[in-house]
């Protein structure tokens, strides 16, 4: 089990500037996008720097939902500052962005496919030692803050990938409820079905002793490891908070209660998944993004097209677990009834329906776009999507029901309409 040090409450960020003085730390790289660089999650940071006169460099040129050109622009940045320290302030792009500069900066001779995960990259293990890295997460999604993965856009083949190692997470993650307080309605929303399926999926992936062959050596055993008694427990108390919470945090900006919940959810969630790992939700989800054609989300200030992470994760659910469910299909009828469900009168063989259904009423009620037709996509393009999943073997082998690509085709065919 591996995590990273974790600080929570109102307020916490203004000791950021401490904790890099007792790292010993004298040249620190500020990480975040050029949306936040003006926001009060990263005035928050600078005071900190500021009154603890710590000398930093800032980079805002992060990319929401990064690609391998911009991981690259970071590295570059990264290589030449020469930092003994790392700070990223934003949502799971930024933390990601800032895992890989950190990784290559400490192994300036390694190839950029070294680290990143096989069947695209060489999936090396990591035996460099890395710099501190403090992660303040801004959005309540990815859990990032949490894990050893980061992921990007891998331009050529049009999909997503990433790094996954241990050795890369963050030293520490400062969870400050106050920076979710900025975040709009969309984007609370989309980071909030991230934490959802980021809980289901790890619930119910492979168990941990069903994963084979047994690494020969420790350093080659995956951070995604398949279900198993610790994670379960961090994913189900996600997912019981993204159930009482997630409405109320997207309908009501003011509700801090709400919003805060959201913020611990997601590092919950990314405890859980970080060590038993998700499956197929995501490893659909990564063509999804990458094949993007025209869409723009609301309330995203950006400049290119885009499916945000968790809606693209999000569309794929109902077809997803109705699809899963016959292999631990009590799992499956346990997360529908925390979502809501009432499942007094259920049969276990229902427990797939049962959950798709609860998941398209909590989409449907949070004012989804139905299904993957309504951000661009069409029959037409499911060739394109299957063959975007096959090299996702990271995730879709911890699906507890293996896929042939006439599964990933019918999977992909029956979201592209939810309701």
């Amino acid at each position: 089990m591996a995590i990273s040090n974790i600080r929570y409450g109102e307020g916490v960020t203004k000791e950021i500037g401490m904790d890099l003085q007792n790292l010993g730390a004298r040249r620190i790289c500020l990480m975040t996008d050029k949306n936040l660089s003006k926001l009060p999650p990263v005035n928050a940071v600078l005071n900190s720097l500021a009154k603890y006169g710590i000398n930093f460099q800032m980079y805002d040129n992060v990319r929401v939902e990064p690609t391998d050109q911009s991981f690259l622009d970071a590295i570059q940045f990264a290589k030449k500052g020469e930092f003994d320290a790392y700070v990223a302030v934003g949502g799971g792009s930024v933390i990601d962005t800032c895992k890989a500069a950190n990784l290559y900066a400490a192994s300036p001779s390694s190839e950029f496919l070294d680290y990143v995960n096989a069947p695209i990259g060489k999936g090396k293990p990591v035996t460099v030692p890395l710099k501190p890295l403090i992660a303040v997460p801004t959005t309540s999604g990815t859990g990032s803050e949490t894990t050893g993965v980061a992921i990007f856009d891998f331009k050529e083949l049009k999909v997503k990938t990433g790094i996954a190692s241990r050795a890369i997470k963050p030293t520490l993650g400062i969870i400050d409820p106050l920076h979710t307080l900025s975040m709009p309605e969309r984007i609370v929303a989309n980071s909030g079905f991230d934490v959802l399926c980021h809980a289901l999926e790890s619930y119910t992936a492979l168990p941990y002793n069903k994963r084979g062959p047994c690494p020969s050596n420790p350093i080659e055993r995956p951070a995604y490891q398949g279900s198993n008694p610790v994670s379960d427990v961090w994913a189900l108390h996600a997912l019981r908070i993204v159930a009482k919470y997630l409405k109320r945090a997207i309908r009501n900006p003011e509700d801090c209660e709400a919003r805060a919940n959201m913020h611990l959810a997601s590092a919950f969630a990314g405890i859980g998944f970080g060590n038993a790992g998700v499956h197929l939700c995501h490893g659909m989800s990564y063509p999804i993004s990458g094949l993007v054609k025209t869409y723009k989300p609301k309330d995203y200030n950006v400049d290119h097209s885009l499916v945000p992470h968790g809606l693209s994760v999000v569309l794929t659910s109902p077809a997803v677990f109705a699809f899963t469910a016959q292999i631990h299909p009590e799992r499956h009828l346990e997360a529908a009834e925390i979502l809501g469900a009432d499942i007094r009168t259920a049969r276990i063989k229902d427990a797939g329906l049962i959950l798709a259904d609860t998941l398209r009423k909590f989409l449907f009620d949070l004012n989804v776009d139905d299904g993957l037709a309504a951000i661009g996509y069409s029959k037409a393009d499911i060739p394109a999507l299957v063959k975007g999943t096959l090299p996702q073997e990271r995730v879709t082998k911890l699906s507890p029901r293996p896929q042939t690509e006439e599964d990933l085709s019918a999977l992909f065919e029956a979201s592209m309409k939810l309701y």
